[in-house]
């Protein structure tokens, strides 16, 4: 009886584990994650980050974007990863398509987080509106969350 009660704890912790990481979505196609966007009616954020070799990039990451704080912040958006690791293979389209939003972005430092507002063109193309960037913040989440909530409410 006790297995079977031990086994029906772990099963329960396991599926709340999985349930809450569905919650936030990091894309990597920026195409769906924009389409997503406009359909949603939601502002992206594009965090620019070396992965697996960016030390402020992976501060970034413990500080802000693995709490709870920022969990809930990030509702209202849809976001996207763009990652430039130097260990760690990448697909080759990705890499090529991260290449060109960067270039596009004229990103020179890492962390860099920009917000912008996608609007869909008539003939199909997507238009992105920044509404400002940011990089890492000390402080912790409270810090950045307040920084990046400033760029997020403003209007075009």
């Amino acid at each position: 009886m006790k297995k079977i009660i031990f086994a029906l704890i772990i099963t329960t912790l396991i599926s709340a584990n999985s349930f809450a990481q569905e919650k936030m979505i990091w894309h990597t196609d920026i195409n769906e994650a924009l389409e997503i966007a406009v359909k949603e009616n939601k502002k992206v954020m594009l965090f620019f980050t070396g992965s697996d070799w960016c030390g402020w990039c992976i501060k970034l990451q413990n500080e802000v974007f693995k709490t709870s704080d920022f969990e809930k912040w990030s509702n209202d958006l849809v976001l996207v990863e763009l990652d430039f690791p130097r260990r760690t293979p990448q697909d080759e389209t990705i890499k090529a398509q991260n290449r060109q939003i960067q270039a596009m972005f004229k990103v020179r430092g890492y962390p860099s987080v920009y917000f912008v507002n996608p609007e869909k063109m008539p003939d199909g193309k997507m238009n992105l509106n920044s509404l400002g960037k940011t990089g890492y913040v000390r402080g912790g989440a409270s810090k950045w969350l307040e920084v990046a909530d400033n760029i997020v409410k403003k209007t075009i």
